[in-house]
């Protein structure tokens, strides 16, 4: 999934998946400048790794997000690191509001904050 991900121009396919679901070859293909056969390739690398999946309407492919395996890497990775980081910036910007409204900021005395 990480090679997947690792592409501009499979992004840019996915980002005009979650834009509007259910495009087909030929609507994905008009918004990148190369061949039909190069934005064929770069799908095919999308749904091995499972990030898009298709489905025939008569004689079209539509080709639908699935954001499912991105998630389970959110939950798995990016929260876990984000977690941490997004704690302290909140205390910091409590204790910026605190200050602000002349209110000593948790953790601190009265003489500390002198």
């Amino acid at each position: 999934m990480f090679r997947a991900l690792a592409a501009p121009t499979r992004r840019k396919l996915l980002d005009e998946l979650f834009r509007k679901d259910g495009q087909t070859l030929g609507e994905l293909g008009s918004k990148l400048p190369m061949s039909r056969f190069g934005v064929m390739k770069h799908l095919g690398v999308l749904e091995e790794a499972n990030l898009v999946v298709t489905r025939k309407r008569g004689r079209e492919k539509l080709h639908f997000l699935n954001p499912v395996p991105i998630r389970l890497i959110h939950d798995r990775w990016v929260s876990k690191y984000a977690e941490p980081l997004a704690a302290t910036i909140s205390g910091i910007k409590r204790e910026i509001e605190e200050e602000e409204h002349g209110e000593v900021p948790r953790g601190r005395s009265q003489a500390a904050s002198r």
